[in-house]
Formats: C-alpha cells, structure tokens, sequence
C-alpha cells in the first residue's frame, strides 16, 4: 500500500529545453508502464515538428503519448483551455492507470495541470492581433510600457523579456478593464493525484553547448523550410516563438541567415535562463544531473509512491 493510496501519482519531469526530459519521461514510462501527457505548449501544433522539436517516431513509439502535435497554428487554444483537457484525460487515464507523466519545459502549463490555473475572464475578440500588429511594429519596449502602465503590480514580476507573457497579461488588462494582477490566486482547484516532481539540470556552459548544438540539429533536418512553409501565417499567435520568428526576419530581408541562427541560439539560451528560474521556484521537485542514470531517477520516484 503506497503512502498516498487514496490518491493517484502523477510523476511530472521538468527542466530547460535540451536537458534531455523526453528520454527520462519514457523511460519512466516505461517502467511504470504508464501514459505520457506533454506540457510543451509549442509542441501542441502540427505545422511545428522541427523548430519545437516535437519526440521522433521512435520516442512516440516507445510510451503512449497526448498533446503532441495534437492541433493547428490555426486554433485557438490558452493555457485554460490545456488545463480543462488535461484534467479531463487524467481522470480518465487514472481508470487504468495509479501513475501517469507529465513531462514538458513550459512551466505555466506544468503550474495549470498540477495547482489549477486563475480564472481569468474571456479575451475580446481582437484584442490579440492589435497587440501582435503593435509588437511587430514597435517591438517588446511597447508592451513593456504598456503593461507597466496598465499594471505596475504584475509588471514587477513578469518575464519582462517575453513577448508572450506580456500580451497575455495585457489582453486580460484590456478586455477586463482590471489589472491582470487582480485575477490571480483568487481559487485554485484540488486535484486528485498526488504530483512527484523531478527536474533535470546541468551546469550553465553544458546547458549552452546542448541548445547550440540542438539548433545545428535542427537546422540540418530542415528548419529554414519548415519556417518558410508557415511564414505567409507569421502574425498567428503560435508563430511569435523562437526559431521561427529569427528566420522570419531573415526572409524578410532584415537579417542574414547566419545571423538569424545565431539568434535562434542566443534566443533559446534566454529562454533557458527563464525555465529554470519557473521551476527552481518550486521547492518540492528533486533536482538531478541530467546524466544521472534513469534507474536512479526511478528509484527516487518509487521511494516517494
């Protein structure tokens, strides 16, 4: 009998991008012989295998995975949305399963599934492509002031480098007509399952040197043609992402191509930076190397069970 019998397991993996969390979620899958939720919103969308990159056939293969490639840059799909869906498939996978994993490196949708998310009212309609319009045209600086404007609470605490996390407090501010600020914390749902946490991690110059070489992976299988197939679509919301949006400038003529992945590099190393800062504020997940060999890892899970 576990310690926590009356309630299920959800074995949830996280760390930056890179570190190596699909290889540690399937092989814990495997053992637990369990299904695999993503949490990787940029891996959600169809017309996004290489830039996000999504787990080969093989690792698809390996364990039962959900939310991958699972819709179009064309829908509309919040974090509110992944949280109703999430929570829906784990009540039905725990019918037949005590343990299922959560793995992924987007630390708002990881927060959505295991504390439940704000509720926060709904976005006007067109209120994201002007924001998206003015981004494009006048850059980060201008939702920076925006938001600082609108609310100077939550402004102290955003990614303030993250184009994304700003129009989405900006839109709430705007549709709602009150701080963004003001909807947080406000409920939280329970959950059912018991969440064991684990983070991967490696020294920053180790951390750098796998996402440098990630994006000349990346590029060799077929990046750049990927970008220009969704580049007549580049204002949706999806697309407002690194290692496509660098590209964007390029065909754009802004930029060369070398500069461009130079830029998809030091990009995707900031947002590295952000992951770990996300995840390291969470006191109960257990920290290891990322070479730690997953029996280890496992030992640890079922020590915890």
């Amino acid at each position: 009998m576990s310690k926590n019998s009356s309630k299920k397991q959800l074995i949830t993996v996280v760390g930056p991008t890179a570190i190596g969390k699909t290889a540690m979620a399937i092989q814990i899958a495997q053992h637990f012989n369990c299904p695999i939720l993503s949490a990787d919103s940029r891996q959600f969308f169809k017309e996004m295998r290489i830039g996000t990159a999504v787990p080969s056939e093989e690792e698809l293969q390996a364990a039962k995975h959900y939310f991958v490639q699972n819709i179009s840059i064309f829908d509309t799909y919040t974090v509110g949305d992944f949280e109703r869906d999430a929570i829906a498939l784990l009540d039905e996978l725990y019918k037949n399963h005590d343990t299922v994993v959560l793995v992924g490196g987007s630390g708002l949708y990881i927060d959505a599934v295991l504390k439940g998310f704000d509720d926060f009212p709904d976005v006007k309609s067109g209120v994201r492509e002007e924001l998206v319009t003015q981004y494009n045209l006048h850059g980060i600086s201008y939702l920076q002031q925006e938001l600082q404007r609108l609310d100077p609470e939550h402004y102290k605490n955003v990614a303030k480098e993250n184009p994304q996390r700003l129009m989405r407090a900006l839109e709430v501010c705007i549709s709602a007509g009150k701080p963004y600020s003001s909807f947080l914390n406000i409920k939280k749902n329970s959950r059912n399952f018991t969440p064991i946490i684990v983070g991967l991690e490696a020294e920053r110059e180790v951390m750098y040197s796998r996402i440098n070489k990630r994006v000349a992976i990346m590029v060799d299988a077929g990046l750049i043609d990927e970008a220009k197939t969704v580049y007549p679509h580049k204002h949706l919301n999806a697309l407002q992402t690194v290692g496509y949006r660098e590209l964007f400038s390029y065909f754009d003529g802004e930029q060369s191509l070398d500069f461009a992945i130079e830029e998809i590099k030091k990009n995707t190393r900031r947002f590295a930076k952000r992951q770990i800062t996300w995840f390291k504020r969470n006191e109960a997940t257990k920290w290891f190397n990322f070479k730690t060999p997953h029996n280890i890892v496992i030992n640890y899970i079922k020590e915890q069970l």
